[in-house]
């Protein structure tokens, strides 16, 4: 296969997610019958054991979803409001509020794997949960990336008074440090797992467990409430899409914050791409000074009402944009919600992974807990890891998305379903905070315009754009490039020739006339497709 990996394919169904038994928990449920909802949600609890850094029932989330027996792509929002008693006003600086009880958003994830089955799913939550309550229980060997991020988590929470529960959580009570090979069990975790799969996730909204991790984090000083907890109720939307290459492309609308990959597309559609060189100087450089347009449109008019969105989407003002792109002096500005801002991806990371059935249902996910293992706390008997969302958001209340209490909070995800003549071809998703939206034009752009497979698409050289002209880029592509690049104005550092900075994306394509998927899974995370 001269190096590369192996081209998965599938007419029954398939999950690509960022851990080999998370897919294969997803493609189990598809085997028994379940649907890809049934399966997304599979797969969602399976990550929660498998990656507890960034994933938890206890986290928030996106899905854009195609339901077949609709034949419409529908969006589901599970990222909650800001907790009602917040104290807003009291930081300086969002850094105040990285880890620890106050940075805890209230849990939207469990409702939103639920909703999930709940309204186009057809198996029970017992069904559902069985995968991941058996990983708990048993156990699972930690892999390269899973020991890293444990690694680094016990050398940043061992100062925090509550580091006792989350090492006795996820590495018992012994002083051995976790590496390659470590077995974690959560018999905690499948405990709450086969409670929930018996009483519902009401238990957990409304009921003693949500009681229980309540008095917990009041007792550390955060602020969730029992009516914060009762307000949860994910939100289906109608999908916010764009035309590109004859494709439209589906994600959600504010206030995700998804609409900047969308505007990077819109601002791409009026340029030969494919007529370049793939990965070469003229082709880098017009995608990443769209991406950096696209992102200054985002960081300006955040969380925009419809009619300001459809004006920023439309062809006039789009082509203004354009005209910025084709002035060959350097774009210079904001990527992120802060600015200026050094980057930090240690507190970037979700996860993202892809579900197709073979009746045509597609769900694309992106979850997380904030931060790797979220703000640290974790509720004591549980298994239960809580996120730090609150730390997404802007302190100052005077900001484009501040921390209110009561109001939105607008999230960096963008999971994405592409269709075309209102089939879906394309699912494809990425974590990676404000590079979320960066990495998906990138990928999208190797796929469409330059004909690669879904897998090779996703293993194409990528970069993160910061604030300024700064650019750090993996080392894979050419030196010659990035000088040239650097001539027009780009100030490229070079990073490992793979770069988790960059994403771990997933994504499935689909034959519209044969209806064969095939699957892409990024080896910058231990990405992996399975079938039933």
């Amino acid at each position: 296969m001269d190096g590369k990996r192996p081209t998965i394919a599938s007419l029954h169904g398939m999950v690509a997610a960022a851990h080999p038994l998370a897919a294969q928990a997803g493609a189990k449920l598809l085997a028994l019958g379940g649907n890809a909802f049934d399966a997304a949600a599979a797969t969602a609890a399976a990550l929660n054991v498998v990656e507890p850094f960034f994933s938890g029932l206890a986290g928030m989330g996106m899905a854009t979803c195609y339901i077949a027996a609709e034949q419409r792509v529908r969006t589901l929002d599970f990222i909650t409001r800001v907790p009602s008693k917040f104290p807003a006003g009291r930081f300086s600086k969002r850094e105040e509020m990285d880890r620890g009880a106050l940075a805890c958003g209230t849990p939207g994830a469990l409702a939103g794997w639920c909703e999930l089955v709940k309204s186009h799913g057809r198996k029970k939550l017992h069904d559902i949960f069985a995968p991941a309550i058996a990983l708990a229980r048993d156990g699972h060997m930690l892999l390269h990336f899973p020991a890293a991020c444990t690694q680094k988590a016990v050398r940043e929470l061992a100062g925090f008074p509550f580091y006792d529960d989350w090492r006795g959580t996820y590495l018992g009570h012994g002083s051995g440090e976790p590496g390659l090979g470590t077995v974690m069990r959560q018999p905690e975790l499948a405990r709450t797992l086969e409670i929930i799969a018996a009483e519902g996730p009401e238990h957990f909204y409304r009921g003693p467990l949500g009681r229980q991790m309540i008095a917990h984090v009041q007792s550390l000083g955060g602020c969730l409430t029992m009516e914060d907890m009762a307000a949860v109720s994910p939100v289906w939307l109608d999908p916010l899409s764009a035309e590109y290459r004859g494709l439209r492309v589906h994600t959600l609308p504010p206030p995700c914050e998804g609409f900047q990959f969308l505007l990077t597309l819109r601002i791409l559609d009026g340029f030969p791409l494919g007529a370049m060189e793939r990965n070469g100087v003229d082709h880098l450089d017009v995608v990443w000074r769209a991406i950096r347009l696209a992102a200054g449109m985002r960081i300006a008019h955040n969380k925009p009402g419809p009619a300001a969105l459809a004006r920023m989407l439309a062809e006039e003002d789009v082509e203004t944009l354009r005209a910025g792109l084709r002035d060959p002096r350097p774009v210079v500005g904001p990527t992120e919600q802060w600015a200026p801002r050094e980057p930090d991806p240690a507190k970037e990371h979700t996860t993202s992974f892809a579900v197709v059935d073979r009746e045509g249902n597609a769900v694309c996910v992106t979850q997380g807990l904030g931060a790797p293992f979220g703000c640290g706390v974790v509720v004591p008997g549980t298994g239960i890891c809580l996120n730090n969302f609150l730390y997404w958001g802007e302190v100052d209340t005077r900001g484009t998305n501040p921390l209110i209490p009561g109001t939105d909070l607008a999230l960096p995800m963008a999971p994405a379903i592409v269709t075309r003549a209102d089939k879906p071809v394309l699912l494809l998703a990425t974590p990676g905070g404000y590079g979320i939206c960066q990495t998906q034009a990138q990928a999208l752009v190797q796929h469409v315009d330059f004909g690669l497979a879904v897998q090779d698409a996703i293993e194409a050289p990528r970069a993160r754009l910061w604030d300024g002209q700064r650019v750090l880029a993996e080392g894979r592509l050419a030196a010659p490039t990035m000088a040239a690049l650097r001539g027009r104005g780009h100030d490229i550092e070079v990073t490992q020739d793979w770069s988790i900075l960059v994403g771990g994306m997933q994504g499935i394509a689909i034959d519209p006339e044969t209806g064969a998927m095939t699957g892409g899974a990024d080896p910058r995370r231990e990405g992996y497709v399975s079938v039933p």
